[in-house]
């Protein structure tokens, strides 16, 4: 009865946490979220931020932050539509918001286009690094095959963070998240070619090869990734600044490597908890599939 209490609650927080990555620029109240879930706001408020960790506005406020930082270096979005956008009723509240989260205003984090230069073999102090200059380190790496739970993502690679917390919701109370659980991201689409809205990828944990989803549509689905040859290149900061790694990666170190990539997916391995850190201290490792020697 315990179990069932538990997997019952979990389906529940799991719809609230989609509804909330479908719907990041609607008015997203407790009341409103407690109806998503069936629950009183009371109860509600209590079991989702005992089941996640957090509350639902601190959820809400973190995804839309993470957006905003996107927004910020990857479009011309003028900066009061992207307070408004997260949930801010003007551009001054907005900047109190993501500096304190960000470590810098919005304004100057936009000019740079980074937050942290922090790459090993970044270019000499007395030259003007910018991320268009910056240079990382790659290592090439022997990985073994790892079987995988997947919640599929369409759109923006940088709204999957909500697919991600449902992951993990559905994952928790089933025994399935531990301190060695990996998180992995599959991105499948190129971005130059596919519209938006047709991007695809893949929220992913490690699970054990004898473990199999239920058969139901709140489960995940099984990958098992593959092993082999990669490329890992090992990134800092926010997530919103990966383009400039990828764009260095495929660009530069790829052309001069002498080596094929194969006809395999990125992916990128979460090696901390964007919870527990700021967003300079994030880390992430691209991994590109490369033919065997």
């Amino acid at each position: 009865m315990k179990a069932n209490t538990s997997l019952d609650y979990s389906r529940r927080i799991q719809r609230v946490i989609r509804h909330m990555g479908e719907h990041l620029d609607a008015d997203l109240d407790l009341a409103s979220l407690a109806e998503v879930a069936h629950l009183s706001p009371f109860h509600f408020h209590r079991i989702y931020a005992g089941m996640t960790g957090e509350t639902a506005a601190e959820s809400l406020r973190r995804l839309r932050l993470h957006r905003a930082a996107g927004q910020l270096i990857g479009s011309e979005t003028p900066v009061r539509m992207i307070a408004k956008q997260a949930g801010y009723g003007s551009v001054a509240a907005f900047t109190r918001a993501f500096q304190a989260a960000y470590g810098t205003p919005p304004a100057t984090y936009r000019q740079r286009g980074f937050l942290v230069m922090d790459y090993s073999d970044a270019l000499p102090a007395s030259r003007n690094v910018t991320p268009e200059h910056a240079m990382f380190n790659v290592t090439i790496r022997d990985s073994q095959p790892v079987r995988l739970a997947a919640f599929r993502h369409q759109g923006n690679y940088l709204e999957i963070g909500p697919v991600f917390e449902r992951l993990f919701t559905w994952a928790a109370p089933r025994g399935l998240m531990g301190p060695t659980t990996r998180g992995i991201g599959i991105y499948y689409s190129d971005t130059a070619s596919v519209p938006l809205a047709d991007w695809r990828s893949d929220a992913c944990i490690s699970i054990a090869a004898d473990v199999t989803p239920p058969d139901d549509a709140d489960a995940p689905r099984l990958i098992d990734l593959a092993g082999g040859r990669h490329a890992v290149l090992r990134h800092r900061g926010p997530y919103a600044e990966l383009h400039h790694a990828y764009a260095w990666l495929f660009g530069q170190w790829l052309p001069g490597s002498g080596e094929v990539p194969a006809d395999r997916p990125v992916f990128e391995e979460y090696l901390n908890n964007p919870r527990d850190l700021p967003p300079e201290d994030w880390l992430t490792e691209i991994n590109l599939p490369l033919v065997a020697r």
